[in-house]
Order: structure tokens, then sequence, then C-alpha cells
């Protein structure tokens, strides 16, 4: 998950890759977060990729292009920062969490139909560890970096998930999973 959008997105640990996927996205790629982007009605993001976005985002609300339309939406809904600190939130409908994290998501949903995370790895770690999500949009490219941040990392909790719609795939070997919690820690067996 680290640094998709460029070199020097978050360089954090030594990674070498930022902007790994711009050489994989295609039209279905941008057809698929075009129409999240669409969906949404509110942000939920983590303090260092709100920096990156508030920083971007309200500059680019002219002309016609992909950018302007994403930019139109972001800069229209409620966005709300999740934050161990007291930033400062320039960006226009930016809101600080408080520190009870369950009950301002259980808030979220209450007042939002379609909230979206975007990025926010430390951010998006936790809501996983605390079973605070109702769908995980995952994103599989064909590429292996064999380093930087990761979603699932090595001590994280185990999982029980469960497909909520068919796999999408695009011409770029991208794929699009999308699944959603079942409350349960995974089952074993044995296989013979």
């Amino acid at each position: 998950m680290q640094a998709p959008g460029g070199p020097e997105e978050d360089t954090s640990g030594g990674f070498a890759f930022g902007g790994w996927q711009a050489p994989v996205m295609d039209e279905a790629v941008g057809a698929q977060v075009m129409a999240g982007i669409g969906r949404m009605d509110a942000l939920l993001l983590g303090r260092r990729t709100y920096d990156i976005f508030a920083g971007y985002w309200p500059l680019q609300d002219q002309g016609d292009g992909p950018d302007t339309a994403i930019a139109r939406t972001l800069n229209a809904v409620p966005k709300y920062v999740a934050s161990r600190g007291r930033p400062e939130l320039s960006w226009n409908g930016s809101q600080l969490l408080g520190p009870d994290l369950a009950a301002e998501i259980a808030a979220l949903r209450d007042r939002h139909r379609e909230v979206h995370v975007i990025g926010s790895v430390d951010f998006a770690r936790t809501l996983v560890a605390e079973g605070l999500f109702d769908q995980l949009n995952l994103w599989v490219y064909p590429i292996v970096l064999g380093a930087g941040k990761r979603l699932f990392p090595d001590d994280g909790p185990p999982a029980s998930l469960r497909l909520l719609e068919p796999a999408a795939s695009t011409a770029n070997g991208a794929l699009l999973l999308r699944y959603g919690p079942t409350g349960e820690i995974p089952a074993t067996g044995d296989m013979t």
C-alpha cells in the first residue's frame, strides 16, 4: 500500500518504489475508482494522507479532466481525520475525530451512506484490527515490490472475510476484490 501515487509520497523505511501504481493503471481501474468516488458521501483519512490530499485536491477543481472531477467530489464531501495530535485542518469541510474511534465510526455510519478511506495505511490497519470496516476494496496488481507498508502486517489480527461480489479484472492484470468481515476468526482443519 505504500506510496502508490508518487516517488516522494512516503519514503519512510527507505521505500524506493514510490509511484508504483502509475505504470499499471488502465481505463478499467480508472472507471472503478471514479465509480467509487461518485458513490462516496464522506471521506475518512489518517493524518498523513489528509496532509497530502489537503495540499493537492483543493487546487485541482478547475478544468474538465479526471483530476477535476475527483477534486470536486473530494472538496465537497465532509472529511474526517484520525490523528493522535491536534492538527490544523485547513481543507474545507474537515473535522478531527475524537479519541473513541469505535463511537466515531458508529456515528459516521449513522450520518453517511458511504464513507471511504483512501490510502491511510496506518489508519486502515487500525480499522481492520478493530473490526471497524464494512467492506475492503482490495486492489491486487501484477507486481511484487518485496518491501513497503502492507495492510495486513505480520503482527496483525486473524480475520475471516467473505467475497461480496465476483472479482473484477483489468487488461493490465489488476484485480479488484471486495470483501466484507464475517466477524469470525479463521477456521482450521485437516486436508487429509
